[in-house]
């Protein structure tokens, strides 16, 4: 049965800690990623998934932001779960814009669906306090690199909540897709495996276990992918869904080929209202 969360026809289209903002002078702007701004970018160009990355501050709020530290994207320095929020909120990324709180993004847009990668063991509790309030079960996709933390918070939801393959989920079904049975069921069974196309100089996504993960009942996402040429072969080899920063390039290949919602094939999607 198939989660609610993934209940839009694939692909779906996932903007990559909001995508890239093109401002209003045309400029590309790709230093502002998980920002309000990216993510209404994103919104407005009609898309309703949105991935984003989380860690707690020393004080449990929890912040939609990539790297353990400020160092890389903002003006500030220091590990996010050494802060306190209200330091963590005086950060800017790329110098203007704050560390928004997962909180306030579940609802500010209440319509859109977030792809969520936890990113310390401390984000695991605060996860499960925010959609306790905020009601977002549905709403919510949760995914990690680390396996353990991963199967902890499948174990904590008071609810079912949609989750992402983890690292031995990935090897499981890569394996049983040149080994043909499928992996036994057992505990909470992911919705969807989202990989890249390679680790390293090992591929990863392969035609089989785009078949091996359908007999299994998950949907592959591929991340993260900026080349069109790209995109377009992931779409004929039957992926249920792309993340991209290029959140532009996309979403005008899926509305040429009318797989955008609301578009038919062959449309421009200059034309297209979102």
């Amino acid at each position: 049965m198939t989660h609610a969360y993934l209940s839009s026809s694939p692909p779906l289209a996932l903007a990559h800690r909001g995508g890239w903002f093109t401002d209003e002078r045309g400029v590309r702007r790709t230093e502002l990623e998980n920002t309000a701004v990216a993510f209404q970018h994103a919104v407005d160009l009609g898309y309703t998934y949105l991935e984003t990355d989380v860690h707690a501050t020393s004080d449990g709020v929890l912040m939609a932001f990539h790297d353990h530290t400020l160092d890389r994207a903002t003006d500030m320095s220091g590990a996010i779960g050494a802060l306190p929020y209200h330091r963590v909120a005086q950060a800017r990324v790329a110098g203007s814009e704050p560390v928004p709180v997962l909180e306030d993004l579940l609802n500010t847009w209440p319509e859109a669906r977030f792809n969520i990668d936890l990113k310390s063991d401390a984000a695991v509790e605060p996860l499960l306090d925010v959609l306790r309030r905020t009601e977002a079960w549905d709403r919510v996709c949760v995914g990690s690199f680390d396996q353990r933390r991963l199967d902890r918070a499948r174990r904590l939801f008071d609810r079912p909540v949609a989750t992402s393959c983890g690292p031995r989920d990935v090897v499981r079904l890569r394996v049983t897709s040149l080994c043909r049975p499928l992996w036994p069921l057992a505990g909470r069974v992911p919705a969807c495996a989202q990989i890249p196309l390679r680790h390293g100089s090992f591929p990863v996504l392969s035609r089989d276990l785009i078949r091996t993960a359908h007999r299994r009942g998950l949907q592959v996402h591929v991340w993260t992918v900026n080349e069109p040429a790209v995109m377009e072969r992931l779409i004929d080899a039957g992926v249920d869904g792309i993340v991209t920063d290029n959140t532009l390039a996309l979403r005008e290949i899926l509305v040429r080929r009318g797989l955008w919602p609301g578009s038919v094939p062959g449309a421009d999607s200059t034309l297209q209202n979102g």
